[in-house]
């Protein structure tokens, strides 16, 4: 008597994972890009943020909206932690309270992405150039910084795998677009790329500041004091400088006394204005009082301590 044996069951194939690239090894998920790494600008979202200091609170409640390739202008009086609030976003100081994110990345948990992410373009008291060097000094000083650490293990491989005439090649040209994009014409200045930076006019300074930061292509750079002592045509000058380089896709945070009406070439605007009272409020609320003497001197004394703090991290 035979006995009846089943039919084996066919097999079944694994469904593809969501996210993994077919092309790839089964069981190997293709790892999600970082957002440091990601192109083009870094969007800036931010809500109820605040930074507290050793004599309370330097600002408060502040709330940013701004898309990829805007300008966020912070304004207020002196003394209102508008420099503090630059650092902040940037990663160069540690936030109190709120959430915020910059390009993808949460502030509070991944504040090194973050300053991977964006530069500092002119923040004194932080990122002071050396008035004895000149201005071709420091951009060569910035390229080979740049080539050292500021790249990815293996970008910075492949790059010293290269031949010595192609890494010039290379460092040159990312040297010529830095200072196109920031609008310094080296034949312009008095000694060429030899001026020392103490010759340099305020807006010849803010442009090598610019320059210098563009380098490391960043997603977002930011500028502190960006019309402090210059006469309203320089201050067009200034704010179209800015506007030209969020028009090539890097958000700008710029502190100033006071933002402009609108920008050239229709490049997005947002306007964060801080206020002792609240920390800060948008364009359209009402302003509050100014704040006391004997208050300004203190949030100063405040802001004083966390410019000296971030220097010596």
């Amino acid at each position: 008597m035979t006995r009846h044996q089943p039919e084996p069951e066919p097999e079944r194939q694994p469904e593809p994972d969501a996210g993994r690239d077919p092309a790839a090894p089964a069981g190997r998920a293709t790892p999600a890009p970082d957002p440091a790494e990601l192109p083009g600008g870094a969007a800036v979202e931010a809500g109820g943020i605040g930074l507290k200091g050793p004599r309370g609170w330097v600002f408060r409640e502040v709330t940013v909206e701004a898309a990829p390739g805007s300008v966020v202008a912070l304004t207020g009086a002196s003394g209102t932690g508008r420099t503090c609030l630059l650092l902040a976003l940037t990663g160069r100081m540690k936030l109190t309270e709120g959430e915020a994110r910059v390009g993808g990345l949460r502030l509070r948990k991944q504040a090194a992405a973050v300053r991977r992410t964006a530069a500092l373009a002119h923040v004194p008291g932080v990122d002071d150039l050396e008035p004895s060097l000149t201005v071709g000094e420091h951009l060569r000083e910035r390229v080979l910084l740049q080539r050292r650490y500021g790249t990815a293990p293996l970008a910075a491989l492949k790059a010293a795998l290269r031949a010595p005439r192609q890494r010039r090649a290379d460092a040159r040209r990312v040297h010529d677009e830095a200072l196109a994009a920031a609008g310094l014409d080296l034949a312009t200045l008095p000694k060429g790329p030899r001026t020392a930076v103490r010759d340099l006019e305020r807006l010849e300074r803010l442009r090598l500041c610019v320059a210098l930061a563009l380098i490391g292509r960043p997603r977002l750079i930011a500028v502190d004091d960006v019309d402090l002592k210059l006469s309203a045509p320089l201050r067009e000058e200034a704010w179209a400088l800015l506007a030209s380089v969020a028009a090539s896709g890097v958000t700008v945070l710029a502190v100033c006394g006071e933002a402009p009406a609108g920008l050239p070439g229709d490049v997005p605007l947002v306007v964060v204005v801080t206020d002792r009272a609240t920390g800060a409020r948008t364009a359209e609320e009402p302003a509050e009082p100014a704040p006391k003497a004997d208050d300004t001197d203190e949030t100063e004394k405040e802001t004083a301590d966390a410019l000296a703090e971030t220097g010596r991290a």
